[in-house]
Parts: C-alpha cells; sequence; structure tokens
C-alpha cells in the first residue's frame, strides 16, 4: 500500500498530521524551550473522557486539570516578578443567585487623578482556574502598573474547585461584577470601563457585552478586549471553517480538554448555538451598536480561527473592531510566558491598557 501524501506546503498539521509544536518551524524557539521542561512541547494527551462521560468522572477529570495547568503557569511565570507600586484590596458582592462574588481590585499608589477600569475575566475555559491564583494576580497587577485600575471577578466555575455551575452561573456573575463596577465609576475613579479576559476569559468579556446589549445595559462597559477567545464550543467536530482547530490540533490544547470544558459549561448540549454561551455563533443583530473591541489571536494556537472568525464578524456589524495576531505563539503564550518572551508581554499589557485609555 502507498504510503500517504499530504501537501507540505500546508502549515502545521494540516501539511504534515505528525507535527508538533516544537518542530513546527512557525513556533518561536524561546516559547519551545519554555514549554518543554514542562512536556507541553510535543502533542498535548487525550483525556480518558469525553463528551458523554458520567459527569462525575467528567468533573474529577476537570479538577486534576485544574491542578496541573496551575502549576504549570506558575513554572512559566516563576521568573516573571510581581508588579511594583501596586495595592490591592478584596471586597465581596452579591450575585444574582443570592452567591457571595469575591472581587480583586487593583490600582497603582499615588496615582492621581482619574484612571481607566479594566474588568479582567481569567481564563480557564469557564471551566477551571481561579481569580486569586497566581497567573491571574500577576496580570492583573501588570495591568494597574500600566497606569489602569483593575478588578478581577472570582466568577463560579463549571467544574474545578469552584465548580460545579455551568452556564449561566458564570456569566451571570461577570455580569453582576460590571454592573458593580459601573455604579461605582465616580468612587474607583474610572474614566471607562472595559471588560478583558484570556480564553474562557475572553468568552466570558465578549458574552458580557452580548448580554448587557440584549438586556439594555450596553451603556455600562465601553469596550471590549478578548484574547485568544474560546467561543466556538464544538471541539470533537471540527468546523472546516476553523482549519485552526486541525492545523495546530494538540499544540498546549487537546481536542478533549478544549472538550472536557465545553461539555461541563453545558452538560445537555442546549445551549450549544446561544451566542451568550458561544459568542462564535451570534448573528450580525446580537453584534450591531456594540462598543469598540479588540479582539487578539496566536499563529499556532487552535483557537485562532474562531477568534478571527468574531473579530470578522462584528467588522461586518459595523462595529469598530481591531485586532492583531502574535506570530509563533501557541495559546497564550504571549501572556504565560513572561520571561521566556518579555517584549510580547509587555505589548500585551501595553495594548489592553493603551484600548482602556483610547476608549475613555
Amino acid at each position: 500500500m502507498a504510503a500517504p501524501t499530504f501537501d507540505v506546503t500546508l502549515p502545521g498539521r494540516l501539511g504534515d498530521p505528525a507535527m508538533e509544536l516544537r518542530t513546527d518551524p512557525r513556533a518561536d524557539p524561546r516559547m519551545v524551550a519554555a514549554l518543554a521542561p514542562l512536556g507541553l512541547a510535543g502533542r498535548a494527551a487525550e483525556l480518558p473522557v469525553s463528551r458523554r462521560s458520567p459527569l462525575d468522572e467528567l468533573l474529577a477529570v476537570a479538577l486534576a486539570a485544574e491542578h496541573a495547568f496551575d502549576q504549570s503557569f506558575a513554572t512559566l511565570l516563576a521568573d516573571v516578578p510581581r508588579a511594583s507600586g501596586v495595592e490591592m484590596r478584596t471586597l465581596s458582592i452579591t450575585g444574582v443567585d443570592g452567591n457571595d462574588i469575591e472581587l480583586y481590585v487593583h490600582r497603582p499608589i499615588g496615582v492621581a487623578g482619574p484612571l481607566p477600569g479594566l474588568l479582567h475575566l481569567h481564563g480557564g475555559g469557564m471551566a477551571i482556574l481561579k481569580a486569586v491564583d497566581e497567573s491571574a494576580a500577576l496580570w492583573r497587577g501588570h495591568l494597574a502598573a500600566q497606569g489602569a485600575l483593575v478588578v478581577g471577578v472570582e466568577f463560579r466555575n463549571s467544574g474545578g474547585a469552584l465548580g460545579p455551575h455551568p452556564f449561566p452561573a458564570g456569566l451571570d456573575d461577570c455580569a453582576a461584577a460590571l454592573d458593580w463596577m459601573h455604579g461605582q465609576r465616580e468612587g474607583l475613579g474610572v474614566t471607562s470601563i472595559v471588560v478583558t479576559g484570556e480564553s474562557g476569559g475572553g468568552n466570558l468579556s465578549l458574552a458580557t457585552a452580548l448580554k448587557a446589549k440584549r438586556e439594555g445595559r450596553i451603556d455600562h462597559l465601553d469596550g471590549v478586549y478578548a484574547q485568544v477567545p474560546f467561543i466556538f464550543g464544538r471541539y470533537d467536530e471540527p468546523d472546516p471553517a476553523l482549519p485552526s482547530l486541525v492545523e495546530n490540533e494538540g499544540y498546549v490544547l487537546s481536542p478533549s480538554i478544549m472538550t472536557l470544558m465545553a461539555t461541563l459549561y453545558d452538560p445537555s448540549g442546549q445551549h450549544a448555538a446561544d451566542p451568550l454561551a458561544w459568542p462564535y455563533f451570534a448573528s450580525e443583530e446580537d453584534l450591531r451598536g456594540l462598543p469598540p473591541h479588540v479582539v487578539t489571536t496566536d499563529e499556532i494556537d487552535p483557537l485562532r480561527d474562531e477568534g478571527l472568525a468574531y473579530l470578522r464578524a462584528l467588522q461586518r456589524a459595523g462595529v469598530d473592531a481591531t485586532g492583531h495576531t502574535f506570530n509563533g505563539m501557541g495559546h497564550a503564550g504571549e501572556m504565560l510566558m513572561g520571561a521566556a518572551v518579555p517584549e510580547l508581554f509587555a505589548r500585551a499589557l501595553r495594548d489592553v491598557a493603551d484600548f482602556a485609555r483610547r476608549v475613555s
């Protein structure tokens, strides 16, 4: 039997199904060197669960994944110092279900005058990780050092230590935090409110804006800055319209870990095309009239094309929307590898803060 042939002119696993992040010629060598000791430079392992697995098995695997990701992120960021000249306080508000929502408010010390405001929603596929984790706290601190007031939200997860609370619990908590921040504009001294987050937090940032528009609260925010958003949901059924799911398959994120998170967020699947759960499916009418957006992506990220698709949909709907792609980077590499790619880490921080100033 003849060996299968592939079009080697195509990028990543589209041209060579055996390609791994560490062998992809597009990969930034500094990123590969940082990921290799953690076993993340090869093809991500598939999990022993699927969308049809019992819920208790899915939750157990998610809890283990949360621990593994938290450790990996801490290692990747170990040589990035915490921001200096920043203070943080914690407060609690009440969510729509009577639940407590912890908020972490960071601001530069001794800076007079109003500041741009950022509502930060952390990554983790809406299923795992916490706002109190070192990786999220470090990012918020560095954003505040850029001259912004930053509020981190400890929203309910659909799995992990803060779960299980499927959709719309986490989104409701983010919306409640936005409403609180809007009501406190004068007391906080903010000139704008931009909702921002990465990966699952990118989903929640986009969905928070969509929800605010749907409910007549769009004046509560002035912009959205979504980084590498996780917004498609059907990761066990790749769509030909999103070739990066195949091109970069297994680069840090496996289809099974993405499917795990998506399944926990919407266990019944009844929200599979609901743009508040999966913004990829937003219509032009959903998008029309939204405030300015930035959507950033990474070149060798499985999620790249869903972020680009959302950006283009915003532009078609007449929204002031821009974006850029970090070449050579895997999923959220510019945020998670500040020591390995310091100029990209600094650029990502600066861009978020500058956008918040622009929409003030």
